[in-house]
C-alpha cells in the first residue's frame, strides 16, 4: 500500500496475510502526526504488550528492551518481501484482484450471493451469503474432510449465514480457485441447495479469458 500517498497516518497488518510470511509479526507504519500524538497522551498505555510509546522507544529509541523478538519471524518476512518484490506490486495487485473476481463469478454462478456490494469487495476474501435453510457447517465440514480445504465462516449476527474464502498470497491462483469451485459445487446439494452443474467454471473462465 502507498500509505504515504493515500494519506493514511497510521497502519498496521499481519504477516501471514497476502504477505504470505509467517504469523506472529504485526508490521506497523506510523507517519510524523501519529508519532507526535503517541508521545503527547496524557494517559498512561494499560496494554505493556501494545505500549507504542514504548516500541517507539525500543525501536527508535535508545533500543531500552521491551520485549525479545523472534528473529526466526524476521527473516521469513524478510524473504516474504523480497518474493513480493520480484513479483512487483502492481503485478501482484493485479493477480489478487483477477483471481478475487474469477472466484467470486463462479460462486454467483453456483446460485449463492457475496455479502459485499458491487464496488466494495475485498479480491483476497469472498464473504458469501448462504440462503435460509442452507446448512453452513454442512458445507465447511465436506469441503475439509472430503478435500482438505478449510474455509471460515461468519461472526455474530452473520454466524451460519456466510462463509469467508481466501484467496491471499501464494494462495490466490486459477488452479486453487477452480478446485474451490470443484469441491463446493460437489458439497453444496447435501446442504440444501442445488445448481447448475458447470455453470461455476463457465463463469470463472470468462472472466480468465476476458482479463486473464
Amino acid at each position: 500500500m502507498n500509505v504515504d500517498a493515500m494519506k493514511i497516518d497510521a497502519c498496521y497488518a499481519g504477516s501471514q496475510k497476502s504477505l504470505g510470511a509467517l504469523p506472529g509479526l504485526a508490521p506497523v507504519t506510523l507517519n510524523e502526526r501519529a508519532v507526535e500524538v503517541l508521545m503527547n497522551r496524557k494517559k498512561p498505555v494499560q496494554s505493556y504488550y501494545l505500549d507504542l510509546p514504548k516500541l517507539q522507544r525500543y525501536w527508535n529509541g535508545d533500543h531500552t528492551y521491551h520485549h525479545t523478538a523472534c528473529s526466526n519471524l524476521v527473516y521469513t518476512m524478510r524473504e516474504a518481501l523480497r518474493i513480493a518484490l520480484e513479483e512487483g506490486l502492481e503485478t501482484r495487485w493485479k493477480r489478487h484482484q483477477l483471481h478475487g473476481e474469477a472466484l467470486r463469478a463462479g460462486i454467483k454462478a453456483l446460485g449463492l450471493n457475496i455479502l459485499t456490494q458491487p464496488d466494495y469487495e475485498l479480491p483476497v476474501l469472498t464473504a458469501i451469503s448462504l440462503p435460509a435453510g442452507v446448512d453452513e457447517m454442512a458445507i465447511r465440514t465436506g469441503l475439509l474432510q472430503e478435500y482438505q480445504i478449510e474455509i471460515g465462516g461468519g461472526f455474530g449476527a452473520l454466524k451460519g449465514r456466510l462463509i469467508r474464502i481466501g484467496l491471499m498470497g501464494y494462495n490466490s491462483c486459477r488452479k486453487n480457485v477452480d478446485t474451490v469451485l470443484s469441491a463446493i459445487e460437489h458439497v453444496l446439494p447435501r446442504s440444501g441447495l442445488q445448481q447448475s452443474a458447470g455453470a461455476d467454471f463457465a463463469a470463472d473462465d470468462a472472466v480468465y479469458k476476458a482479463k486473464g
